[in-house]
């Protein structure tokens, strides 16, 4: 090929400029060295490898975890027209052999394979005596005993170094704390490949946590706030939860459907193509739903449950906003939820990895309690850092009132020791705020000094005084015995009166959706000329039997509205509009563009 990385980019994939580290990962991968890359969800990972196979000699081959994401992947390449196929257990016996001659004819650019099929004996015997380009291993966490998605059929592609010493390979996650790294690189033999981590800011995402009260009603208030028709996830503890969330939604007049691994599969798939299509407004779905989808248009990510750490948190959020535009991630945040994710990790039976796992919770919780700027707390998780509040998560919009709580600290504390540090938090407010029931009289609590002496404070703010104080060390809660509270050693100069104590206020409300975030300043676009452009996206999309943002992304779409180019140059000048997808398309945008430049109404989608 005589053109640069530079000029590929810009033909077939329709973008000016590479991002940092792309060009440089590039380069290397093309002169042949292995590479290591975390980068963030969205940031660009699949053209590391991707230019890089369109360079070099052969076929790239690339490892994939699951049909629905290298179905994606293939569909939006071959509407760049580049020559991409995937091999797996979904073809047609006609599609698989019509595949596997591709391949032996050195027709294809790259192959999206799952790990078991590419290291079964026959299929490594196939690629023996065929021109390779390189090696592609994404979802690398996946290798990883200590990553958040371990899977044993990854396990095996530590082979390939071995069995293809001469080739390139390239492993590529969004996720991985250092020792996750560590044992990527140990498992993959990547020991002397350049490593990259081209950071983990999404500056787009707007990260917003608020204690769950009422989480249904929550979560509707949160959707009411949405432009109509937006897609996004809710993510849900169980199967169960999911269902009724799901159900409820719909009977609010939502397009929504769950989505979790006791469905079955023509059901699942139902879903998510539904879902792809821009027909499906909203999926409820258990952790089960994420890694297959490669949708660009996700405007939103709801937690209704905790996460159990936070890489999962971080991919979970991190499939909003994948075309740069503003989305935002809503985290619904139980003090009960903590709890019964403890539990469940004390449950199993090795003990190294409930240590690791309720290390990872406890990071997970101290996120959500955060009363300082969150995108510092989750980058520093991830050892990044930032040198200033981000602007653009719920702290930072509207920053927590801060009061010194000294006093109500010592009444809440000697409540605990007051009841013998045998009950959990409902029973303790209930002393602290005089509650006159069966329980308190039988028990005698209502005879103690502490008993009512906090009854001109609510419910609620005794509840954020009491998580603080777990959340600093001055309580524990013993879940061995339902969530006891115990005093901690730390509590004693605290009620002796040797230290202040200083904590942030509840806040109930929330925050105002903002549409533009931190150093994200969208170009102005008309609104119903995008309109127009997606319904004919959409009906171009459903011609072609693929997924609209595979036709262009959102963020293509809100430029061409923006700037409003009325030729082929003025086209191709819009970001994401390549050679390929001009010749495609072209004609039928400028139609509308043209026509909506002379005031003409679009015709009907």
């Amino acid at each position: 090929m005589t053109e640069n990385p530079q000029q590929t980019l810009l033909r077939v994939f329709g973008y000016k400029s590479f991002r940092q580290p792309q060009e440089e990962i590039i380069e290397g991968l093309i002169a042949g060295r292995d590479v290591f890359v975390i980068m963030p969800t969205g940031g660009g990972k699949s053209l590391c490898y991707q230019i890089p196979a369109l360079h070099r000699a052969g076929v790239a081959i690339v490892v994939s975890p699951l049909i629905s994401l290298m179905k994606d992947q293939v569909d939006a390449l071959q509407a760049n027209g580049v020559r991409a196929e995937c091999y797996n257990s979904s073809l047609t016996e006609a599609k698989a052999r019509q595949v596997l001659a591709q391949l032996h004819d050195g027709t294809l650019d790259l192959l999206y394979v799952a790990p078991e099929r590419l290291m079964s004996d026959a299929f490594l015997e196939r690629l023996q005596d065929m021109a390779i380009a390189l090696f592609a291993i994404d979802e690398a966490h996946c290798v990883s005993q200590w990553g958040h998605d371990f899977r044993p059929e990854y396990v095996q592609l530590g082979r390939l170094r071995q069995l293809f010493p001469r080739i390139p390979l390239i492993a590529l996650t969004a996720t991985a704390d250092s020792q996750t790294r560590q044992d990527i690189i140990e498992r993959l033999g990547l020991q002397k490949a350049a490593c990259y981590v081209a950071g983990f800011d999404r500056p787009n995402i707007r990260y917003l946590v608020t204690e769950k009260h009422k989480p249904f009603d929550q979560l509707r208030m949160f959707l009411s706030s949405r432009q109509p028709g937006e897609p996004g996830i809710v993510y849900a503890l169980s199967r169960k939860r999911v269902e009724e969330v799901a159900a409820r939604l719909v009977q609010s007049g939502i397009a929504a459907a769950p989505y979790h691994a006791g469905l079955a599969d023509r059901e699942r798939s139902q879903v998510q193509e539904a879902f792809q299509k821009d027909e499906l407004q909203v999926v409820v779905a258990t952790v089960a739903f994420g890694m297959g989808i490669d949708k660009s248009n996700i405007r939103y990510v709801v937690h209704y449950d905790l996460p159990k750490n936070i890489e999962s948190y971080y991919q979970e959020t991190g499939r909003a906003g994948r075309d740069g535009l503003p989305a935002e991630a809503l985290l619904l945040f139980g003090y009960g939820d903590i709890a019964i994710a403890r539990g469940l990790i004390e449950n199993g039976t090795n003990e190294e990895q409930k240590r690791i796992e309720l290390h990872k919770l406890n990071a997970m919780v101290g996120f959500a309690e955060a009363v300082t700027c969150r995108r510092r707390v989750l980058l520093g998780y991830f050892g990044a850092s930032l040198d200033h509040d981000c602007g653009n998560c719920d702290v930072c919009l509207d920053p927590p009132e801060r009061y010194d709580a000294t006093v109500e600290a010592q009444k809440a504390l000697s409540c605990v020791y007051r009841v013998g540090q045998r009950f959990g938090m409902g029973h303790v407010i209930d002393v602290l705020r005089g509650a006159d029931n069966q329980r308190i009289r039988s028990l005698g609590h209502d005879r103690l000094s502490t008993y009512g002496i906090g009854r001109d404070m609510s419910a609620d703010l005794w509840g954020s005084i009491i998580r603080q104080l777990v959340h600093l060390g001055y309580l524990e809660q013993d879940l061995a015995s339902y969530s006891v509270l115990k005093l901690t050693t730390a509590a004693r100069g605290l009620l002796r009166g040797e230290e202040r104590l200083v904590l942030a206020r509840p806040r109930h409300k929330q925050v105002p959706a903002k549409k533009v975030g931190r150093d994200k300043v969208e170009r102005p676009r008309d609104e119903g000329l995008f309109q127009a452009l997606r319904a004919l996206r959409k009906r171009l999309a459903d011609e072609a039997g693929v997924p609209p943002f595979v036709v262009f992304s959102d963020a293509t779409l809100t430029e061409m509205a923006a700037a409003r180019p009325v030729d082929a140059e003025g086209l191709l000048a819009v970001s994401g509009v390549g050679v390929h997808k001009l010749g495609r398309y072209g004609e039928e945008f400028l139609t509308v563009l043209q026509e909506y430049a002379a005031g003409i109404a679009p015709a009907s989608a």
